[in-house]
């Protein structure tokens, strides 16, 4: 269900790169790197949802204004733009509710209590989501989330599905709001449709694609997530209902100046952008735009170094390079000629965030590449989508898995860089940064027989598993060495040392039958194991055997 031939918003794109950005971080193993990540992505869409609320306020007060000049023609659009809010607030209560019970579970806290941390946080200026402690945990979250359900399906009496109903439900009734301009809104929240699995070969619903299994950090991030997109498709909806009003008859000393970028979130090295114009004003106006560092709304005056945008067709584009990290505050005035002749003002303010270009390269595994293994490597770039990150490697090569996943091969040297790129569109690619890998040999297996290095044994071990193998001990790359030789040594019965070739990697019927005619504390040395991997062959050294029994 949803809108037909309706593109996408600048802010759901923001949204939809943003959930590229998580996706891809869900399938790793967790770092205090990733963990960080979480951390940054969080408190971005925490800033942006507040600036996002109070823009969103502010569309009813437009709304409120017009009602009180013409209320006979803004009444039944008004009335639905209250049930929106209501509808709104219901299901954004219903998520914070979740997620403060969530935490609370994990931390062994109360929700009030996780609510108010969460309050102290933001009246603080600080990050809510660092100060979690188990934001590492999935089993709670999950058990939380799925309990009572079908964990195949994420369908059932629990917390996940109840979320997705409610996300359903908003959606119909915004459907049902818009009438016939419904085709007009993109209300996205798309939780109906199956996820591709980070496999690749079956698909998964939208709750257990990303509430199964998924660590707190993320579950938190996702939730705060589902508040933007509901905020998102609240102002979208309120905006159609008011933009469905005939305007032409309003008295254009009530409406307000309004600011909407493309992104609120900036590279060093990009450009701001964002459109001016006055609500419901005649696009046939070519307003005059002045714009500062801030604006004086009573005495209505602009601030700071000044610039001048002539507009067209009712609006005028405010570009600006980003050159300097923070977040960048401006305001102004639009000057519009009323139909009387009138030169009236209406004062804006706006804010934008810069970032620096960050890439966050995080090796699966280990610290290290290991020569003639797959060592797997996780790559990705806040506000920039998978399939925009460029990557390169100064020794050895790279190939992408999908999803910010990647396979690094190395075949000698001491070290690898990794380099990461965006497309930023237009033929523009800009340098994102890059992460040093120290390059390894693999480390020597250990020599084992009958499934232990060595030491005391029984001879009904040795029989019942008579076989000399190579064994990675806390490794964690799957790397298999195969032994191809070895040689067997015993004493006779004079006390000679005799020894015997072996070959392979399974005891002769003569080494079994010398060791179960053996007597107890009589010993068997295995000297010069043979094994061959992934980056040739290697002596393995010895392992010494004492019969107990």
């Amino acid at each position: 269900m949803g809108a037909k031939n309706c593109p996408e918003t600048p802010r759901q794109k923001m949204i939809a790169m943003m959930y590229l950005v998580l996706t891809a971080m869900l399938a790793l193993n967790v770092s205090k790197d990733i963990l960080n990540a979480f951390v940054i992505v969080n408190d971005s869409i925490t800033e942006t949802n507040r600036i996002f609320k109070n823009k969103v306020d502010a569309n009813y007060k437009t709304f409120e204004q017009a009602m009180a000049i013409m209320p006979d023609k803004v009444r039944d659009a008004f009335e639905k733009a209250k049930k929106v809010r209501e509808e709104a607030n219901k299901v954004v209560s219903l998520i914070e509710s979740m997620k403060y019970e969530v935490i609370a579970q994990c931390e062994g806290l109360t929700p009030e209590e996780v609510k108010k941390l969460e309050e102290e946080a933001l009246k603080n200026n600080k990050s809510f989501l660092a100060e979690i402690t188990s934001k590492d945990n999935y089993d709670i979250p999950t058990h939380y989330f799925f309990k009572g359900c079908d964990e195949v399906k994420g369908e059932g009496s629990c917390k996940v599905y109840e979320l997705k109903k409610a996300i359903i439900d908003f959606k119909k009734k915004m459907e049902e709001y818009l009438g016939k301009y419904k085709d007009k809104v993109n209300l996205g929240l798309n939780v109906e449709k199956e996820f591709p699995t980070i496999e690749g070969d079956r698909t998964a619903s939208w709750q257990i694609t990303n509430f199964y299994h998924t660590i707190l950090a993320a579950e938190v991030v996702l939730l705060n997530k589902l508040i933007l997109e509901i905020r998102n498709a609240e102002a979208d909806v309120v905006g159609m209902l008011y933009a469905s009003v005939d305007m032409e008859g309003f008295s254009f000393d009530k409406v307000e100046a309004k600011v909407i970028p493309e992104s609120n979130y900036v590279l060093i090295g990009d450009k701001y952008r964002a459109q001016i114009f006055v609500a419901a004003y005649d696009t046939r106006q070519q307003p005059k735009i002045i714009v500062g560092s801030d604006v004086d709304t009573v005495n209505l005056q602009v601030l700071g170094n000044q610039e001048v945008i002539e507009g067209q067709q009712g609006k005028g584009i405010y570009e600006v390079p980003a050159t300097s990290v923070g977040e960048k505050k401006y305001g102004g005035i639009i000057e519009i000629v009323s139909k009387s002749g009138q030169v009236m003002k209406y004062p804006f303010k706006s804010s934008y965030f810069v970032a620096a270009p960050t890439a966050t390269v995080s090796p699966t595994k280990m610290n290290v590449f290991y020569i003639g293994v797959d060592n797997p490597v996780s790559i990705s770039v806040p506000g920039i989508p998978n399939e925009k990150v460029r990557v390169t490697i100064s020794n050895g090569s790279i190939s992408s898995q999908g999803n910010g996943n990647y396979i690094v091969r190395v075949t000698g040297g001491t070290e690898s860089v990794i380099n990461v790129s965006a497309d930023m569109g237009g033929g523009k690619v800009k340098p994102m940064g890059s992460a040093k890998f120290r390059v390894k040999k693999l480390p020597t297996p250990k020599p084992y027989i009958a499934g232990q290095p060595g030491g005391s044994y029984s001879k009904a071990t040795i029989l019942a598993s008579p076989y000399v193998t190579a064994v990675m001990e806390n490794f964690d790359f799957d790397v298999r060495y195969d032994v191809y030789s070895y040689k067997f040594t015993y004493k006779n019965a004079a006390g000679d040392l005799i020894d015997v070739q072996g070959t392979g990697y399974t005891l002769t019927p003569d080494m079994k039958t010398k060791i179960q005619n053996a007597k107890k504390g009589e010993r068997f040395w295995f000297d010069d194991i043979m094994a061959k991997g992934p980056d040739g062959t290697k002596n393995l050294g010895s392992v010494i055997v004492k019969i107990v029994n």
